[in-house]
């Protein structure tokens, strides 16, 4: 029983973190690869977003300039999230589900064709690809049509969607890479701070639009990257039916870890028949969450699940961080990595739905500053006055 035990954990773990590190892995390559000048972190951003409305970074400002800025983008940023939020629970309380499946997949095709494409004519360009327009247009479309469907459509193989879930966090992610240096780090504290309202307070959306998901046992059209297949547990049936997609709740601008849960009459019934499946195929990972009263006896088992807004916020810390030294990229790597495996632990002690962005991205950023300001000045120090220690 140890060995099964200590084996689900792996590969709940892996399950979840190989494609966070994958995703980290090409946007470095990405930004080392279309990187146009030596020291690309000095560079000025030519990029319009809502990240960047207020204020325009520029390298001759103060540093109490560029504070005073980027606090002003962030604020902009995280009220515009909050809002679109707040009018996704809207629509979803009034059951404008239709609307809301459509609106995400057309995000996910706009992500695909225009922040996809532009990297991709840009490694066309830097690595001199002999590619015709004609050609270049239909491959792009095909490979947009292709993710939207893989995404959103049924009888899709598991690594296919989650390949292009990938796909997705690295295209946004890339294209946010290109933020000024001091909206991107006021940024992500701030994405942290209000994931962690926004999930765990009492009013806050996403944890509205979980509770409302749970009371009507019903998913939310939403971009999440599942690490498993998973089965439903229907309430008052006698069996598990498998392949068929989770009903479990999920928010739409999610990054927030959720649980799997699974239904008491189901628990009960393996522990009737001995139990011995049930502790094969769960781990201490799984347990029951997500609702109040009596809702969790109609919730779907599902498996472990990480928003896409997790993947694209991990991979833009360590694209910024690629923007110094290796040195840099790898302390961040290991502290976002480390903070998730923290978040997996709360997840098994917690059982309920846990924002993913505050530990890792406070411990990204906290490495970040210390390699850059600390160990990277002595550890170049000691090399090269050929120290030992």
């Amino acid at each position: 029983m140890e060995s099964s035990i200590l084996e689900s954990i792996g590969v709940e773990i892996i399950g979840v973190m190989s494609p966070v590190s994958i995703c980290m892995f090409l946007v470095v390559l990405l930004v080392y690869s279309l990187s146009s000048s030596s020291s690309p972190s000095s560079a000025v951003s030519d990029i319009r977003t809502a990240a960047n409305l207020v204020y325009a970074e520029n390298p001759s400002d103060t540093a109490a300039q560029k504070l005073e800025g980027a606090l002003l983008n962030a604020l902009v940023f995280v009220i515009l999230i909050a809002i679109v939020t707040f009018l996704l629970l809207l629509l979803y309380y009034y059951n404008c589900t239709s609307f809301l499946k459509h609106y995400t997949r057309f995000s996910a095709f706009f992500v695909l064709g225009s922040m996809g494409g532009s990297i991709f004519l840009s490694l066309i360009q830097r690595f001199s690809i002999p590619v015709d327009s004609v050609t270049c247009f239909i491959l792009l479309f095909n490979f947009t049509v292709v993710g939207v469907l893989s995404v959103f459509g049924t009888g899709i193989p598991i690594i296919v969607r989650q390949s292009y879930m990938v796909c997705l966090g690295i295209s946004v992610a890339a294209w946010l890479t290109k933020l000024p240096e001091w909206t991107t780090w006021v940024l992500l504290v701030a994405l942290a701070v209000y994931d962690l309202v926004a999930v765990l307070a009492p009013g806050g959306p996403l944890k509205m639009l979980v509770e409302l998901a749970s009371s009507r046992n019903e998913e939310l059209p939403a971009l999440i990257y599942e690490a498993r297949p998973t089965t439903v547990a229907r309430a008052g049936s006698r069996g598990v039916t498998a392949g068929e997609p989770s009903s479990a709740p999920s928010s739409s601008s999610s990054s927030a870890i959720e649980l799997q849960a699974v239904s008491r009459d189901n628990k009960d019934r393996n522990r009737s028949q001995g139990g011995r499946n049930d502790e094969e195929e769960r781990s201490p990972l799984v347990g029951n969450g997500g609702g109040e009263g009596g809702i969790v006896d109609e919730i779907a088992e599902r498996g472990i699940k990480l928003g896409l807004g997790d993947f694209v916020f991990y991979s833009v810390l360590v694209g910024r961080a690629a923007m110094y030294d290796l040195m840099t990229v790898y302390a961040c790597y290991l502290a976002i990595i480390s903070g998730l495996g923290c978040t997996l632990i709360l997840l098994s002690v917690c059982r309920q739905a846990l924002p993913a962005l505050p530990i890792s991205i406070t411990l990204g950023v906290l490495f970040y500053f210390l390699t850059r300001l600390l160990m990277e000045p002595f550890i170049v120090g000691t090399a090269t006055n050929l120290m030992m220690f």
